[in-house]
């Protein structure tokens, strides 16, 4: 039998259930704070799904505790969203994240001071509740009306934007919506740096120093992309839009991907970074950055030396030490560097000669702020500057410039592409009072020896000794240096230019052999029209540039109209030799695919790695050489720039072209690094079968073969695409991502290829590769035409193009 409980008594009971399921509720990880409730110490509320949470954290070894956002699922914490960035607190404890009672969310300090607060106004503060969603998004709302957004994270983002989130500006606030990075690991307060929309009204975001720098452009908004962003583009899972109405002026970005975060984040070195995670690595990557490191404006700082080859990229010349230690430990370098001696001046100049001289150093690109002085030579340059108190630098090319302020934008080059002189005390100079000394003495024992020496030498072993010293004096590149040879030291090491190895649009390639028994390819260039200079400089660029799948530039010879380039030898020659040539050593699957993936890393890292991104506007097999291992090189890149105003018509004469191109290049649209996407699905197809795309020899109904590969695909039936001689050796999964990804990278609109980094997170199963549709031009002009689209590439292409849209970003 059951008895009765008193009423009063059922009542205090629910009142306790409820009060306690609240409390239970907000300290297990509710997705609410509400009106008279509070956050701190380790309490924390999570959003529904459990992506997001909102809590007091302290970062790295700081004894700082702020009030942030970060990711559940993700270890380490990866926080998106800070409060207080600006006013740390120093006791979370005793601290607390509450809505007050004018309805704004503050955070109160150990002594109930507000540390930060939302300012936002509720006139029935008692209805206003917090909440995180899904998104990342912190919102403020009505209780009662939850339609009624008050106030939210989005409209005040840190240095991270997250997919849902928006960046621009609202026209009716005038608030801006701008990224700016954490000044560094352990202190998220605003660094130097920040990514706004351009102010002036141009639908283009800037990256900027200071607020008046501007050192990178994302160009404008042309519809479907930002003109200046080869690597940021749409793709069939991850979706840019941009919204410009009576409103707002903002970009959004959406995503359909599962078990996957993508964050921008406005990095502390000055770059935009866009990472990726997903569940199966559990790690974070890069997908995509700009600009290099070393073109951030004063990324390390005054005097600091920007070094891409130094583990901690920035490094003080020598006298020089760093402002803070203890901030460069963390990567932040935005102090720059300070001399160890101060200047010193002097209406003497013979004594601030003696206490004072400079220190030699070859720059990338000279800094900005120079002072020009006409008429003066080399030595009166320097003396200028010796008797100027402010005058900390100065460079001698064909003129004389001088600096009287701090220097900015170093970077450290290999090469003497320019030489800057930095003022430095004459104490941390090399001593060369001694080293004279020694070179007199050395000097007179060695004229001692070779007088008592040269009596005793035959004619003949002078001839000998002759013979060798001009072989020896040959230059060898050294630790990735681009080395400028003698065309005559060239025609020695080829044997005359005897033994040819091939010949293409941009000239004929022979092999030789280096004073060291190293093999070479030397590279004979057609229809060169750039200057002495310029081709220089261009080529060490080219030369600078190092990775595994893209072939090493040695070195270049410019000598009147002789254009020479110098690469390494690659002795199982290029691609389509093993392809289609039956004379060529047949490739088995694991070594297709390790050639795709590396061929995809090389153009990676030319698209979206190096500093001026470069488009490669020709790839094709002949284009991929392979090593002794089958690793895969990419040559040929750059030639755009080298070539110039004749590269229209060299790509005309080019074996194998046509077939590559993408319809932008037929059409006369601006080429982008998606033309380069474009070719390299194509050329996929012909990896995987093992003949050209246009080859009508085989049965395919006469349709234009990628098109017939696109409808197998969406078939089912991959296997009938592979080479037949494979069909004992494959890896199905690999083989039907390959194919898949072809797919999307011969899509007509260049919006809905995919970029290189992703063509190599798809490759390498980091990304999902759904089905793509096939591409209706070349499904309409094969149906109609047949093979039509061909004669269209060698007649129409070549004639609409403008030669400068192929080049790298600084050109475009």
């Amino acid at each position: 039998m059951f008895l009765a409980m008193p009423r009063f008594s059922c009542s205090l009971l629910f009142l306790l259930v409820l009060f306690v399921s609240l409390i239970v509720q907000h300290c297990s990880g509710g997705d609410t704070i509400s009106w008279s409730q509070s956050l701190n110490g380790n309490q924390t509320i999570v959003s529904k799904e459990g992506h997001f949470e909102l809590g007091f954290f302290s970062p790295g070894n700081s004894k700082n505790f702020y009030i942030g956002i970060w990711y559940r699922k993700v270890s380490p914490q990866t926080v998106i969203w800070v409060a207080n960035r600006e006013v740390p607190i120093s006791n979370a404890a005793s601290s607390e994240l509450k809505i007050t009672e004018n309805g704004s969310l503050a955070l109160l300090d150990h002594k109930k001071a507000i540390a930060w607060s939302s300012k936002s106004v509720l006139h029935q503060a008692n209805s206003t509740e917090a909440v995180i969603l899904d998104t990342g998004n912190l919102i403020l709302r009505d209780s009662l009306n939850s339609s009624r957004i008050i106030w939210q994270s989005f409209d005040h983002p840190t240095d991270t934007w997250v997919p849902g989130g928006w960046l621009g500006m609202n026209k009716i606030t005038g608030e801006y919506q701008s990224l700016t990075p954490w000044k560094n690991s352990e202190d998220p307060a605003p660094g130097p740096f920040i990514d706004t929309i351009d102010p002036s009204g141009l639908n283009q975001f800037l990256l900027m120093w200071n607020g008046t720098e501007v050192y990178w452009r994302s160009g404008v908004w042309n519809g479907y992309r930002f003109s200046e962003t080869p690597g940021m583009n749409r793709n069939p899972n991850y979706i840019t839009n941009f919204t410009d109405d009576h409103k707002k002026r903002v970009v959004t970005q959406a995503t359909s991907l599962k078990d996957v975060y993508i964050r921008n984040v406005m990095d502390t070195s000055g770059q935009n970074k866009q990472w990726l995670w997903t569940i199966e690595t559990h790690a974070w990557m890069v997908v995509w950055s700009q600009p290099a490191p070393c073109d951030v404006y004063s990324v390390c700082g005054p005097f600091g030396i920007c070094d891409l080859n130094s583990k901690t990229l920035c490094s003080c010349p020598l006298g020089f030490k760093p402002v803070s230690a203890m901030e460069w430990d963390l990567n932040d370098w935005n102090s720059g560097c300070t001399r160890k001696t101060n200047q010193s001046c002097s209406n003497d100049n013979s004594t601030v000669a003696e206490t004072e001289g400079f220190l030699e150093m070859y720059i990338t690109r000279l800094p900005p702020g120079s002072q020009p002085l006409t008429g003066l030579t080399a030595e009166e340059c320097k003396q200028a500057c010796l008797k100027s108190c402010y005058c900390t630098a100065y460079s001698y090319d064909s003129g004389c410039l001088i600096w009287n302020a701090d220097l900015r934008n170093i970077e450290q080059s290999s090469s003497q592409v320019n030489i800057i002189y930095i003022r430095l005390a004459a104490s941390y100079l090399p001593s060369k009072g001694n080293e004279r000394k020694n070179i007199e003495l050395i000097i007179i024992i060695g004229l001692c020896s070779g007088i008592a020496a040269v009596f005793g030498i035959t004619a003949v072993v002078f001839r000998w000794m002759f013979l060798r010293r001009r072989q020896h004096k040959t230059k060898e590149p050294v630790g990735g240096t681009c080395v400028r040879f003698k065309h005559s030291d060239l025609r020695h090491m080829t044997k005359n230019f005897s033994n040819k190895l091939g010949q293409g649009g941009f000239g004929s390639v022979f092999r030789g052999t280096l004073p060291s028994l190293t093999d070479i390819a030397v590279k004979q260039l057609n229809s060169i029209t750039r200057q002495d200079q310029d081709f220089q400089n261009e080529v060490i660029t080219l030369g600078r540039i190092q990775h595994i799948n893209l072939i090493r530039l040695l070195g270049f010879c410019c000598e009147g109209t002789k254009r020479l380039l110098v690469y390494d030898y690659m002795p199982n020659g290029s691609l389509d030799r093993h392809l289609f040539n039956r004379n060529g050593i047949g490739l088995d699957w694991k070594t297709r695919y390790q050639i795709i993936v590396g061929v995809a890393k090389g153009l990676e890292y030319l698209h979206e790695k190096c500093r001026d991104y470069i488009i490669h506007c020709d790839v094709k097999p002949e284009n991929i050489l392979l090593d002794s291992d089958f690793c895969p090189k990419v040559s040929d890149f750059g030639m755009a720039k080298l070539i110039h105003r004749d590269f229209s018509r060299v790509l005309t004469s080019m074996r194998g072209t046509v077939g590559y191109l993408a319809p932008e290049w037929i059409l006369g649209q601006p080429i982008t690094p998606k033309a380069d996407v474009y070719s390299f699905g194509m050329m996929l197809f012909e990896v995987v079968s093992g003949r050209r795309n246009t080859d009508q020899s085989q049965s395919t109904n006469n349709n234009y073969f990628p098109v017939w590969a696109a409808r197998k695909l969406n078939e089912g039936d991959v296997l009938s695409l592979l080479d037949e001689n494979l069909t004992q050796d494959r890896n199905m999964e690999e083989l039907s991502r390959v194919c898949k990804v072809a797919c999307w990278c011969i899509q007509e609109n260049e919006a809905e290829r995919p970029s290189m980094g992703v063509v190599v997170l798809m490759l390498e199963g980091v990304v999902e590769v759904n089905l793509a549709p096939v591409p209706s031009l070349l499904l309409q002009l094969t149906e109609d035409q047949g093979s039509i689209i061909y004669q269209m590439g060698s007649h129409i292409a070549y004639t609409s193009m403008e030669t400068k849209q192929c080049f790298s970003a600084d050109d475009m």
